[in-house]
């Protein structure tokens, strides 16, 4: 787990050990507002790193600040590890997209609250509104606020790694690299991602995902056509993943098979493969 860490004066950030996938052990949390909170991604299932994330929050309150609710951006285990217990704990509503509500166990006894596009955040302090950014995942949200241009951005990036789109999960490259489109048009000046540190130079970023995308995606195509010459056949997944992913650590490969998947789909609906 890290200390909490102000890194603005109404967004605070506190990470705490997950089972997420490498090179990221952490995923972080985000306290928004300065009376009335939302705090982002209940996501830890290890009862060490919720005793801290609890003790965090409920310190939050003591200070005399007003935790409203808990948001989270999508369904995946190191994001929605203790949703339903951290609700309950606080005693407040889970806010989550429809998509996700659909696939988090365990919320027994919770008030959730579905968020869309364009709804509010019951945040005192920045205008905060959630963005429905699917691609990573169906029901993925972030949260963004117009008046500091600050953006909430789950897992639509990480510092220091790439995203997996999974596309047997729910993931979709065409949605995912459509959304970076759009979250780099709004032109934000500090992305807070749920893995790595908080990112100001957000148009960079963004910009080279997209860029990366599309290099790695170019590359499935070629790989694909010249397997196919090879073998005079449709190759396998398993034939054209040691050709388009030869600049991976082969210890990746497993990860990298979900992104090649998801590229291939995209590329199978477009006629390029």
């Amino acid at each position: 787990m890290t200390r909490p860490r102000a890194i603005t004066s109404a967004v605070e950030l506190f990470g705490v050990r997950t089972p997420t996938l490498p090179p990221a052990t952490t995923t972080n949390s985000w306290a928004l507002g300065r009376r009335d909170l939302v705090l982002v991604e209940p996501s830890t299932p290890f009862d060490d790193e919720r005793a801290a994330w609890l003790a965090w929050a409920r310190g939050l309150s003591a200070s005399g600040r007003r935790v409203r609710a808990i948001l989270l951006t999508h369904h995946h285990p190191d994001h929605a590890g203790a949703a339903g217990p951290f609700a309950r704990a606080l005693e407040v509503p889970l806010l989550l997209h429809r998509e996700t509500r659909a696939r988090v166990r365990d919320l027994d006894g919770v008030e959730v609250r579905t968020l869309d596009e364009g709804d509010a955040l019951p945040v005192d302090d920045g205008g905060w509104t959630a963005l429905h950014t699917p691609g990573h995942a169906p029901g993925h949200l972030c949260a963004w606020s117009e008046d500091s241009r600050t953006l909430v951005a789950g897992d639509m990036v990480a510092n220091g790694s790439t995203i997996v789109v999974p596309p047997d999960d729910g993931g979709d490259m065409t949605d995912y690299l459509a959304q970076l489109r759009r979250l780099a048009a709004l032109a934000p000046t500090l992305l807070l991602p749920a893995h790595g540190a908080p990112i100001d130079a957000p148009l960079e970023v963004l910009a080279h995902y997209v860029a990366h995308r599309e290099k790695r995606e170019q590359k499935i195509a070629d790989a694909h056509a010249q397997r196919t010459r090879e073998l005079g056949r449709t190759p396998t997944r398993a034939e054209v993943l040691p050709l388009a992913y030869d600049d991976t650590p082969m210890h990746l490969w497993p990860f990298a098979l979900m992104s090649l998947e998801a590229h291939l789909r995209k590329l199978e609906r477009e006629g390029r493969v």
